[in-house]
């Protein structure tokens, strides 16, 4: 009985130890999403380059879209669209 006890409390403090140390994946959005009915919108947006997107959207019925989060990202301050030039 001792030994049970023991064992449990050992596996119990390396999940928590496991866990502590563990940290949420980082949110990032790639500039692709494969769009359609079965995928819904904006669609499965982890594709860096067309290809990898056209690969995955080959024979499944689904197209190959820029991600509208990325698409539609407001500039970062002080942005100029011609070098040189500022706004404030």
């Amino acid at each position: 009985m001792r030994n049970l006890v023991t064992a449990i409390l050992a596996l119990s403090g390396i999940g928590i130890v496991g866990l502590a140390g563990s940290s949420p994946a980082m949110a990032y959005d790639y500039p692709w999403c494969v769009q359609g009915r079965s995928v819904g919108f904006p669609g499965d947006c982890s594709y860096e380059t067309i290809e990898q997107c056209r690969a995955s959207a080959s024979g499944r019925n689904l197209a190959c879209n820029i991600n509208p989060r990325v698409a539609f990202r407001r500039a970062p301050q002080g942005y100029a669209p011609y070098p040189g030039q500022y706004y404030r």
